[in-house]
């Protein structure tokens, strides 16, 4: 950890914290697939890197220090012991690149994630946690593993100003200005979709939120969330995990 809490800057330790923090986080909700997704946060500072996990170490074994620092490209900038998956920073570097709020992506294939991207009518409003889902959704159609660079513009435009993105039978895909905000996306994605195949499974007739509700619901949650967003949960967040799992911050 000095060595490379040594050669950054306070304000990159501050993200790599927070996005070992969220890795963990991501474990302990049971969202995690093996080693096999990703979540990113850009350096602050003129430069265009970007953190990513090392490619190859569990979701609750990362730590703030371990965090690979690449280049636009996806080439490292830092010396590491490990490699970056290379289909994860295709989907990651073409949203960074084309939208400065997304300081942070993050993407996982949950299995309710799945389920609904699989489901031809995507996200439906059957609950209160899809209302914030839906006031920003996009889908991207598969186009197989994401090697292909030229899957990059179809996945910008398909995920144009929204900071939520299902993509279809693969997985979810949020985006936020901290790790904190992308985290509570997710959160909400996850929730959304776990209660919607739990509903369908029940077998009943399902009622649908009203449209107008789901229109004024931005409003709603900046209510509820102080105009915090992500960052009025993320303290607790943190000390929950220092209970459970700590050392995120080494």
């Amino acid at each position: 950890m000095s060595d490379v809490r040594a050669q950054v800057s306070d304000e990159e330790w501050r993200v790599r914290v927070d996005l070992a923090a969220a890795y963990r986080l991501v474990a302990m909700f049971g969202w995690d697939d093996l080693v096999f997704t990703h979540l990113t946060a850009r350096v602050p500072g003129p430069e265009k890197h970007f953190l990513i996990n090392p490619y190859g170490m569990m979701f609750d074994e990362i730590t703030a220090s371990s965090l690979v620092k690449i280049d636009a490209a996806g080439n490292k900038v830092m010396a590491s012991d490990y490699p970056v998956n290379p289909a994860g920073f295709t989907i990651h570097s073409c949203i960074h690149g084309a939208r400065d709020d997304a300081h942070c992506v993050m993407h996982t294939h949950s299995l309710n994630g799945v389920a609904v991207s699989a489901q031809k009518r995507g996200v439906l409003p059957l609950s209160q946690q899809s209302l914030f889902v839906l006031n920003s959704l996009a889908y991207h159609d598969y186009e197989g593993v994401a090697l292909n660079e030229a899957e990059k513009p179809r996945l910008v435009a398909d995920l144009g100003t929204n900071n939520f993105l299902m993509l279809r039978n693969h997985g979810l895909l949020t985006c936020g200005a901290t790790p904190a905000d992308a985290f509570l996306f997710m959160y909400l994605f996850e929730a959304a979709c776990m209660i919607q195949v739990r509903a369908m499974a029940g077998g009943s007739e399902l009622i649908h939120v009203a449209q107008p509700i789901v229109d004024g619901i931005q409003a709603q949650a900046q209510v509820v969330t102080k105009g915090l967003g992500g960052q009025l949960a993320w303290p607790g967040l943190l000390r929950r995990l220092d209970r459970r799992n700590p050392g995120y911050a080494d």
